[in-house]
This record gives structure tokens, C-alpha cells and sequence, in this order.
């Protein structure tokens, strides 16, 4: 039984692992958004996210933690530079995981990763969705308001 087992193998050993989390991450931080199974994707996330959250305290202490975790001088600049940035106070949740087709050689489910303020066509559509929510919300108050003053 697997009680209190924290985490996923990916059928790799545990150096293997790290090096597979450490290049996932560059790979996330220089191209805002990359393409994996769900299971890394997954994993990617617990491994991302508090380098984000270090990062954005922007001590030198912090740099140097997340520069000896990533080992990616280019993405750890960027991450430095242009992802905390767009965070901005944001408290967590800095990646969002979109769910995509199977593939078609050994039918793993695929999903994007990508930095959830990066996308800007996925937040333009939640904010419409938000708006129209809000309208229809608003519409079915004043049917109420009019079948209330109607029935009076």
C-alpha cells in the first residue's frame, strides 16, 4: 500500500527524475508553455511553483536556491526577469494544466503546462466567460425583480 507516498516515480530512478524536473522546468520558464504527459506535467508543477515562489522574495539567498535547483542560467534569467514580473502578486497557482489528445504511439494522455499569466487567449476567454456569467446573473435578477412587481 502506498500510504503517505508523496510524488511519482515516472519509472525513472531518482537522478534521472531530478534531471527530467530540472529540464522540464527550463524548458517551461524559457517557452512559457511546453507539451508532456500528464503525469510529468503533474509533478512539473510541485517542482515549479515554489521556484516561482522563491523567486519572486528576489533575495540574493532565494537566486542562489533556485539557481543550484534549476542549473539553467538562461532560464533562471528569465525566470528572474520576465516571469516574476508578470506574476506579480499573485499567491500561488502560477501554472495552469490543460488536458489535450492521447498519443498516438503509446496512448498517454498528453497535457499542455503553461504559466497562467502568459496565455493571453485563455485569459481573454475566462474574463468573457466571467462577463457573460455576471450579465446572465444580472438579467435573471430583474425577471425575478419584474415577475415579483407583476404578480404584486
Amino acid at each position: 500500500m502506498r500510504h503517505q507516498v508523496k510524488g511519482r516515480k515516472l519509472k525513472r530512478t531518482h537522478s534521472h527524475r531530478n534531471a527530467l524536473l530540472k529540464n522540464l522546468a527550463a524548458s517551461l520558464f524559457l517557452h512559457k508553455r511546453i507539451e508532456t504527459t500528464i503525469a510529468k506535467a503533474k509533478e512539473l508543477r510541485s517542482f515549479a511553483e515554489p521556484l516561482i515562489t522563491r523567486a519572486r522574495k528576489g533575495t540574493l539567498h532565494d537566486m542562489r536556491i533556485v539557481m543550484s535547483a534549476l542549473r539553467h542560467k538562461e532560464a533562471a534569467k528569465e525566470l528572474f526577469n520576465n516571469v516574476v514580473p508578470a506574476v506579480g502578486d499573485r499567491k500561488g497557482g502560477y501554472t495552469r494544466i490543460v488536458r489535450t489528445a492521447v498519443r498516438l504511439g503509446d496512448a498517454a494522455q498528453m497535457a499542455i503546462i503553461e504559466l497562467v499569466d502568459y496565455n493571453e487567449a485563455a485569459n481573454q476567454m475566462a474574463q468573457q466567460r466571467q462577463e457573460a456569467r455576471e450579465a446572465a446573473a444580472q438579467s435573471k435578477k430583474e425577471k425575478e425583480a419584474e415577475k415579483a412587481s407583476a404578480e404584486s
